[in-house]
Order: C-alpha cells, then sequence, then structure tokens
C-alpha cells in the first residue's frame, strides 16, 4: 500500500524545513513551466517502466533522505512509487492529487491594523498567488468578502472560525487567471455581488450590484471606500478601508503594476496604460501615505516560489514605500506607457476562455475542467 500525504501535508513539510527529497514525476516541459519549490524531475511513463538510468537518477538526487512523489493528478507519481518500493525504497509517499491539488493549498494571513475593531484576513492561494480578503468588523459580526477564488469554502470557513456573517461579496475587477467565487458565493449566501459600474461595458451576464466611485459599504462601523482604478481593466476597482488599507486588486502589486493588454488588447494597449498611469498618479499615490497596500495578486515563479514574501506572511506593502521605491512608478508617463507594452509577459493560458466564464458567458460546471482552466501561477504583473 502505497503511503499518501495531502498537498497541505506536503505544504507543511516545506515551511518546517523537513528533509526530504521531492521528485516530480511529469513531462520535462511541464515540470519546467510549473512546479513546486525545490522539487526534482524524474519524467515517468507507466507503459515503458523505470530504468536504470531513472534509478541512478533517483539514488543521486534522494542521498538516502525520505522521498515524496508528486505529479499533475497522482496518475504517474503513484505507479512510480510503486516501483521505487519494490526496488527497495521503504520511505516513499505520494501527494494525493499532485498538482491539482497544490493548486488549492491556502493559508489565512491576519493583516496588523490600529483599529481593534477591524479584521482583515489575506487568503493566499499559495500556488497561484491570488489573495483573497475578508474584511470584518467584530462588534457587528458582518464581513465583506473581496476577490473570492473557485474554492469559496476557504472564504466561508475563515468568516465561521472568527463569528462573522459575510453580508456582501465583491470582485474588483472581472479576473483573467482564475475562474472567480464571487458571484456563486454571493448567489449561495443570498447577499448583494458587486462590480464596478462599468462592467455593464464588458456585457457581465451574472446579477451584479454596481459600485461607482465614492460609494462606501459599511460593514458595521467599518467603511469600504470605492475608488475607479482603471488600467488593468476598464471596470477595475480598489477599495480603501477604514483609512488603514488599500485594496488594490490589479493595479499595484508589492513588485509591479497591472498589465494591461488581457482586456483592451494588444493593438489598443496604450490605452489601458495610459488610463494605469493616471489611475497610479492621480489617484492611489494621492492618498496618504501610512496606507497599506493589499494586492489582488503576488507574483510567484515557475518553481514555486514567492518572488516577494513567504507563503503564510502578510503580502503587504506601505504606500509611500511603493511610491518611493518601486521603479515603474518613478518613469514619465511616456516611459511607463512604453514599458509596459513592449515588454509585456506571456498571457495567462486559457484567459480568454476565464474572463467568458467570469463575465457569465460561459459555464463550467465540471471540477476537472475548471481546475485544468487555472492550472499554472498566475500573470498577471507587467
Amino acid at each position: 500500500m502505497v503511503d499518501q500525504i495531502t498537498a497541505h501535508q506536503l505544504a507543511d513539510k516545506l515551511d518546517n524545513d523537513e528533509t526530504f527529497t521531492l521528485i516530480d514525476t511529469r513531462p520535462k516541459d511541464s515540470y519546467e513551466a510549473w512546479h513546486v519549490t525545490g522539487a526534482e524531475n524524474v519524467s515517468f511513463d507507466p507503459h515503458d517502466g523505470i530504468s536504470d538510468d531513472d534509478l541512478d537518477r533517483v539514488n543521486a538526487i534522494a542521498d538516502d533522505r525520505p522521498i515524496v512523489t508528486m505529479c499533475g493528478k497522482g496518475l504517474t507519481s503513484t505507479p512510480f512509487t510503486f516501483e521505487l518500493e519494490k526496488r527497495g525504497y521503504d520511505d516513499v509517499a505520494v501527494v494525493k492529487g499532485g498538482m491539482e491539488d497544490w493548486s488549492k493549498v491556502y493559508e489565512v494571513v491576519p493583516i496588523d491594523t490600529h483599529d481593534d475593531d477591524l479584521i482583515i484576513l489575506q487568503l493566499q492561494r499559495r500556488a497561484k498567488g491570488c489573495l483573497g480578503y475578508l474584511v470584518g468588523s467584530q462588534s457587528s459580526g458582518e464581513a465583506a468578502v473581496i476577490d473570492v477564488t473557485r474554492q469559496t469554502n476557504e472564504f466561508k470557513v475563515a468568516a465561521e472560525e472568527r463569528g462573522l456573517t459575510i453580508t456582501h461579496a465583491l470582485d474588483t475587477h472581472i479576473h483573467a487567471d482564475h475562474i472567480s467565487g464571487s458571484p456563486r458565493l454571493a448567489d449561495a449566501l443570498d447577499v448583494p455581488y458587486h462590480l464596478g459600474e462599468q462592467a455593464c461595458e464588458r456585457d457581465v451576464e451574472y446579477e451584479y450590484e454596481p459600485l461607482d466611485d465614492g460609494d462606501v459599504i459599511e460593514i458595521g462601523a467599518i467603511e469600504i471606500e470605492v475608488l475607479h482604478a482603471p488600467g488593468h481593466t476598464s471596470e477595475m476597482m480598489n477599495f480603501v478601508v477604514n483609512d488603514e488599507a488599500v485594496l488594490t486588486g490589479d493595479t499595484l502589486f508589492v513588485d509591479s503594476v497591472g498589465r494591461t493588454e488581457l482586456q483592451f488588447g494588444d493593438a489598443d494597449a496604450t490605452r489601458g496604460a495610459e488610463l494605469l498611469y493616471d489611475t497610479l498618479h492621480d489617484t492611489l499615490l494621492e492618498l496618504p501615505d501610512d496606507l497599506q497596500v493589499l494586492p489582488g495578486h503576488v507574483t510567484v515563479t515557475a518553481d514555486g516560489r514567492y518572488e516577494n514574501g513567504s507563503p503564510g506572511k502578510p503580502i503587504n506593502r506601505q504606500l509611500d514605500d511603493l511610491a518611493q521605491h518601486l521603479d515603474v512608478l518613478q518613469l514619465e508617463k511616456e516611459e511607463f506607457v512604453e514599458r509596459l507594452t513592449e515588454n509585456a509577459p506571456e498571457k495567462p493560458p486559457n484567459y480568454e476562455t476565464v474572463i467568458d466564464i467570469n463575465t457569465g458567458k460561459e459555464m463550467i460546471e465540471d471540477e476537472k475542467n475548471a481546475t485544468e482552466l487555472e492550472l499554472g501561477p498566475n500573470n498577471c504583473a507587467a
């Protein structure tokens, strides 16, 4: 019987610096595109079996340490583990669900605030770098959730564990890298779902209550002020929470700014970049310097590392720190537009389909297909 561990147990092993060898059995191109930090690649096809060269490779990288294997779903790593056990390896385990389950690992991280009544939780989807939020009032027991991912239970449980009732679900914008869970969660809880008013220009078929610049959502005594922040998308909204934090979606990250051609297209990316420059300099950088910037994503490298920060630790920066030290914010408008339009990174896989799902034009009920659409880290930063 093959020993199994969960993706969460793998995360614990990595975070606790346990000594083991992680072997990824997927084809080389899949491994190179996206894998867990520290994983070594030994591609395996169950039809071909394990070769002497494979065993030599395993011996070299394992060096008598315990072995953990994984693949996309467990379909190749499980028989690979059987093969190793038949050849005398007695400390081998396989990650149940492989990279699919790894893509659903979350950390719930409290954000420090000065207001004892204010609760802000950052929900980090570890493998993709998606960051969602819960903003709640301790005294009223109410909460809003922002940029909910497809695993809506993570947000419901985070609220329930703190005795909070979700009263609003918001999306900063129509996401292109992952399937939003906000409309479905709002429907399940019978609470309002909110998008920016300009979402009407994108033919959104979900029912939503539009938010305009300057609107305020009250969560008990907590105020969430709405800022229209076009650039990454036309309907992008940022949210200022009690003059302590600003949830910037894909407008401003801790290490970059949002790309602009996913909605506007390569031909009209200049317009998006100009809008983003104006949003950054005329809206965000006009806010109080001491606001915490809480972004919608953190950059995850192909080898699974957070490029800035660590899983389970707050991903945030003070606004004046970014204003002074983030190089892209130091550029004049013409240089900024050129930087964003001439050096755009690879687009997120399946982004057009994901946008269609998030506007309600296309439905996806099958868990397997939804997971495959989302596989890989986000590519939302410029």
